[in-house]
């Protein structure tokens, strides 16, 4: 009997091969095909040490079920995202674990266009297919003739080409950029991009080591914090990068090495878009919202709030035809790259902005920060996420101005606000704050609300 725990919300993730197996893996790709009727996918993966066993697994599933193979190799999901979307594929599926341990592989699942499958569009019904699938003794490997034919490809300079057509590089000045690639496959693009702009980079960690010698690729944690934050002041550079695994979410630093919230970037995101597209439409979540809510609409654009989590994220592009969705957890998603998240366009985009307009990261984002002051997302482990949260509730609704339950709970006062929502994959809860040009407030109010968790947990 197989363990499917591997299936999440969104993608597949589990220790390897405890959880995710090349067995496992090899039914998967079976039943893609049989859900999808894919006849040409495309794949590739990270730089983990178990991806080629995994990925000799996806394409033989995939081949023995008589869908024509493109392996692009080592590459980020985004290459998958842009394979998919600029080419004739029936879909794709990249193999990565993104910033977690490097005990720990996954897969993501796009239909042709780049379209997510994710629970209820139609993971749930490849998980069930999978198992299926994995009923009866081991399937024997079937004679090359009888598999469908397998490719190599390389899209990159394609795809570098097209990030570039987005942003533009006309009338860019010299920045120091120090760049932190955690040795996941970001090094791989940016060796691409960085003879094509007229910025000074160095870099850290930027060759991909599936062995990650300085740590997971996870940029949120305070020991990797900590190493960027130093090289950017060390180098002296302008402004600092950093990615995890696949390079789907990217991070920023000031010149000083000093952390910038993604929330911020938001708004700074899409402001530079509406630019562009002016009355567009801007997707948000709903974990941190009044700076995105001023920025967008005094730039004319048109705010839309849906679910967290980067599948809820895409389909709400899709449906209101946003020209761009910013996550607070660094996720960015844009109508010009199929609805998709990029996170090579954003740091191209913010160096542009850094460069025409002669102000620094700092600059741009310190009177917003001032404004609305935030607490960052704050993790708390519960035993039961659903009666802390009823708990909560039940002691600050009553003086709330506003109440929603779209992602959690959110609740809405005079001068300040919170987000309260579960994880989805963990047994925690996490808590944003934030509030309107009293950073004092927000922290007495962080402190107030960690108390009332705390004791609620216990209770």
């Amino acid at each position: 009997m197989h363990d499917l725990d591997c299936f999440k919300a969104y993608d597949l993730r589990g220790a390897v091969p405890e959880a995710l197996s090349p067995e496992l893996v090899r039914a998967v790709g079976r039943a893609f095909v049989a859900e999808t009727g894919a006849r040409h996918v495309v794949i590739g993966r990270d730089a983990r040490l178990s991806g080629p066993q995994l990925r000799d697994a996806l394409s033989l599933g995939l081949r023995e079920a008589g869908c024509e193979v493109t392996d692009i190799g080592m590459c980020g999901t985004e290459e998958i995202y842009y394979a998919a979307f600029s080419r004739p594929f029936d879909g794709g599926i990249m193999i990565t674990g993104s910033h977690n341990p490097a005990n720990e592989n996954g897969l993501k699942l796009v239909r042709a266009g780049a379209v997510p499958i994710s629970g209820d569009s139609g993971l749930a019904a490849i998980r069930e297919r999978t198992a299926q699938e994995l009923q009866g003794p081991p399937r024997d490997c079937p004679p090359a003739s009888a598999l469908a034919p397998l490719h190599s490809a390389d899209y990159r300079a394609d795809y570098v080409s097209h990030l570039l057509d987005m942003v533009g590089t006309d009338g860019l000045r010299p920045l120091k950029i120090h760049c932190d690639a955690g040795n996941g496959c970001a090094g791989l693009v940016l060796r691409e991009l960085a003879p094509r702009l007229p910025y000074d980079f160095s870099f850290s960690h930027a060759e991909p080591d599936g062995t990650f010698p300085h740590g997971v690729p996870n940029p949120l944690l305070p020991e990797k914090r900590e190493v960027t934050a130093r090289a950017v002041r060390e180098h002296g550079a302008d402004m600092g990068l950093a990615w995890d695994g696949d390079f789907d979410r990217c991070f920023f630093y000031d010149h000083e090495g000093t952390f910038i919230e993604g929330y911020y970037l938001v708004g700074l995101l899409a402001e530079a878009v509406l630019e562009t597209h002016p009355g567009g439409k801007i997707i948000h979540d709903p974990r941190l919202v009044w700076n995105t809510l001023e920025v967008v609409m005094a730039a004319g654009g048109k705010p839309v709030i849906s679910k967290a989590g980067h599948a809820f994220m895409k389909e709400s592009m899709r449906a209101a035809d946003a020209v761009y969705g910013g996550e607070m957890s660094a996720h960015h998603f844009f109508r010009d790259f199929a609805y998709c998240d990029s996170g090579m366009l954003p740091w191209l985009m913010v160096a542009r902005i850094v460069s025409r307009s002669g102000k620094s990261l700092r600059e741009l984002v310190e009177a917003r920060m001032a404004a609305f002051p935030c607490s960052g997302e704050i993790n708390r482990s519960v035993r039961d996420a659903a009666a802390v949260m009823e708990a909560v509730r039940r002691d600050y609704a009553p003086q709330a101005l506003e109440e929603s339950h779209l992602d959690g709970l959110s609740l809405s006062f005079k001068d300040w606000r919170f987000n309260l929502r579960p994880s989805n994959t963990e047994p925690l809860l996490r808590l944003n704050v934030e509030a309107r040009g009293d950073a004092a407030l927000m922290r007495r109010m962080t402190k107030a609300l960690l108390h009332h968790i705390d004791v609620a947990n216990h209770a």
